[in-house]
């Protein structure tokens, strides 16, 4: 037992901590500077300004999970071939113990964590109903996922990749903690998609933990727009100071906007996975890892493409893959970024299925949530954003809503 708890402390802890990470290299990597760098006027210099870039460092992250799914799947079959009595055709007979019953609620949770397929972060999930569980123990009978029947996982990874570039694009514009707290708000289009295309039925409880998301995030994102994070772009330079905050105020709002636009995209991609494996039974270690292939050459397909269409016409832009580029190979700091970005996500998914598997899907709901503390806290403590009580309150209101979705915490009504 003792062992069991230590495990699932790590576990916990590791998903927090590479949870956070992601956030903050992101954010740590649009500060690098790129050009212009010792010019003593800072309005003059050149930060890394690339959303593409970056989707791809998330894809590749999670075709690590790939290539994790393939190690595991050769570990098992290599232990099932020089397990006890698989050349030879004797098999001792194993005395009763009381790990059967551990045994029996691994079985139930492998079949649990079939049914949920998360992506890089933890999707809110509310406890699963009857029919649900039902669903979830009947995925052993569908047939595995292979062939053409593959290519289903791109849409979700196209998605994945739409929402995951313009909230990069929104992160310029925000804070971390107040990106991270918006992010929130795929709770909304989860459950409001869920009921339009998969006959779902919100209860009282879930309508009202929606109605407090909505409130939270609409706080959270005035006070982005009240005190707008002081930051400077190469490409949006001003001249009088009048005109530099009056250009904060609509940074700040463009920000919040792409992020919240953003949520659209990843609650569709949930919708879809959960379309593909209500048909299909496939291993969320594999699904993550096949959405980060197709999305990774996704990603590769459309660089030239939107360099020759839009980037070309705007040098230095966000769609200026040479440029994107050349400052990637030419900044040490940005490519070691990336690095550990990959890594961190990878880790993240890996912590993050195996608390679904040996916790709960809700204490995976509950650990994403608090991560939004810790980002907040670091920030603060890197001088990165100033402390606001208005968000102070969004957040509040925000978490209480999202353990109320996810049934960690009961309406006193």
């Amino acid at each position: 037992m003792a062992n069991s708890a230590y495990y699932g402390t790590m576990l916990a802890a590791g998903m927090l901590l590479t949870g956070t990470l992601n956030t903050l290299l992101t954010k740590l990597q649009d500060k690098q500077c790129v050009g212009n760098c010792s010019d003593p006027d800072a309005s003059k210099r050149e930060y890394f300004e690339q959303p593409v870039w970056q989707t791809l460092n998330m894809f590749y992250g999670e075709m690590l999970c790939l290539a994790c799914f393939y190690l595991f799947s050769m570990l098992r079959r290599r232990g099932e071939s020089n397990a006890p009595g698989s050349g030879d055709g004797y098999m001792p007979i194993a005395e009763p113990s009381d790990d059967d019953d551990d045994n029996n609620n691994d079985a139930a949770s492998n079949a649990r964590i079939a049914e949920d397929v998360p992506t890089t972060d933890a999707l809110p999930v509310a406890a699963l109903s009857e029919a649900e569980d039902a669903l979830a123990g009947a995925q052993e009978q569908l047939k595995p996922i292979s062939g053409w029947a593959t290519l289903w996982m791109w849409i979700p990874a196209a998605c994945d990749l739409l929402g995951t570039t313009l909230m990069n694009v929104g992160l310029f514009f925000t804070t971390a903690s107040v990106y991270q707290m918006l992010r929130g708000a795929v709770v909304i289009f989860s459950g409001l998609f869920s009921v339009l295309f998969l006959g779902h039925r919100l209860e009282r409880f879930q309508i009202v933990s929606l109605a407090l998301v909505v409130l939270g995030i609409t706080i959270v994102g005035l006070s982005n727009v009240i005190s707008p994070p002081v930051q400077i772009y190469s490409h949006a330079r001003l001249g009088s100071a009048s005109q530099e905050v009056d250009a904060e105020v609509w940074k700040a709002i463009l920000g919040v906007s792409l992020v919240l636009g953003a949520q659209v995209f990843t609650a569709t991609q949930f919708v879809v996975e959960e379309k593909i494996i209500r048909r299909y039974h496939l291993t969320p270690l594999r699904a993550v890892g096949l959405e980060g292939s197709f999305g990774a050459i996704s990603i590769m397909a459309a660089i030239p493409v939107l360099h020759l269409a839009i980037g070309r016409y705007n040098p230095g832009g966000y769609f200026d893959a040479p440029s994107g580029f050349k400052q990637i190979v030419d900044n040490p700091s940005v490519w070691q970024t990336s690095i550990y970005i990959m890594l961190s996500i990878a880790l993240f998914n890996f912590f993050g299925l195996s608390v679904t598997r040996y916790l709960s899907a809700t204490s995976r709901a509950t650990i994403d949530t608090c991560r939004t503390l810790f980002i907040w806290m670091s920030s603060l403590a890197l001088g990165w954003e100033t402390f606001s009580w208005i968000q102070v309150v969004g957040f509040v209101v925000l978490v209480y809503g999202t353990f109320v979705y996810n049934r960690v915490i009961n309406l006193p009504f």
